[in-house]
């Protein structure tokens, strides 16, 4: 059986081509592919200041070295606002005490249920 030589390149044509897909979910779940990372970089907790900014806090390092970054994000940079030691709970406020968004609400004279208040109320 001798199959025309334009035949046998289209198959393997066709061949590679249905692998790509595979070949790329291979790589996007092995450790070459990045998805092993390692655990040196962890979305910690993030607030938006508006449709294009915002304020994120990641989780850097391991072990001793490990720090949590405060970070300025737009979308033209990043900028490092402060460096804090990590904390245990998923916030870095204490019980009880107002979080970050809670502040900035009362400073900016809102409640956090969007009814209108002044600070000192």
């Amino acid at each position: 059986m001798n199959s025309s030589p334009g035949l046998s390149s289209l198959l393997w044509f066709i061949a590679i081509v249905a692998m790509i897909p595979l070949v790329l979910w291979l790589l996007k779940r092995t450790p070459v592919g990045g998805a092993g990372g390692g655990g040196l970089l962890r979305h910690v907790a993030m607030l938006p200041l508006s449709a294009s900014q915002r304020i994120a806090v990641v989780e850097v390092g391991q072990g001793e070295a490990r720090r949590w970054l405060v970070l300025g994000v737009t979308p033209g940079s990043i900028t490092t606002l402060h460096t804090l030691e990590p904390q245990e709970g998923p916030t870095a406020a204490a019980p009880g005490t107002p979080g970050f968004a809670q502040l900035l609400a009362r400073l900016s004279g809102t409640k956090q249920g969007g009814q209108g208040g002044k600070l000192g109320r």
